[in-house]
C-alpha cells in the first residue's frame, strides 16, 4: 500500500473515532418525458462519510471575507465516499440541513484523495 493510500485509511479511522456520521446527498436529473415535454424530476442519492463540524477561528475570519456569521468548517475523510461532495450538494450533521458553499479544499496529495474540507452554511 502507497503512503498516501495509507495516509487516507488513517484519516478516516481518526475522524470516524472523534466525529460523526454525515450525510451527503445530491439530486440526480430526471430524464425526458415526452408526456410532459421536459425533463422529469430526478432523484435524490445519498452516501454515509464521516466527518468533524468545526467553527471558523477569529484568524479565518479575518482572513476571508466570504465566511458568514454561522458557517461552520466540515472536514470529511474522502477514503470509501462514492462520488466527491459538490456545491450542489447538502449535507446532514446533527440533524440539520447545510449547504456547500465556495471555497471547498481538496487534500489530494500525489493523486490520493485524503480529505475534503468544506465550508457550510445552513
Amino acid at each position: 500500500m502507497a503512503f498516501y493510500d495509507e495516509m487516507a485509511v488513517m484519516a478516516l479511522e481518526m475522524i470516524t473515532e472523534f466525529g460523526q456520521s454525515v450525510t451527503i446527498s445530491k439530486p440526480e436529473p430526471g430524464e425526458y418525458d415526452p408526456d410532459i415535454g421536459g425533463e422529469a424530476p430526478g432523484a435524490t442519492v445519498e452516501q454515509i462519510a464521516q466527518g468533524i463540524l468545526l467553527d471558523f477561528t477569529g484568524q479565518e475570519f479575518q482572513n476571508n471575507s466570504l465566511i458568514r456569521q454561522g458557517d461552520k468548517k466540515l472536514k470529511i475523510a474522502a477514503q470509501g465516499l462514492a462520488w466527491v461532495p459538490g456545491l450542489l450538494d447538502k449535507v446532514v450533521v446533527q440533524g440539520r440541513t447545510w449547504s456547500i458553499v465556495p471555497p471547498m479544499k481538496e487534500i489530494i496529495p500525489a493523486g490520493t484523495p485524503i480529505l475534503y474540507e468544506l465550508q457550510v452554511r445552513s
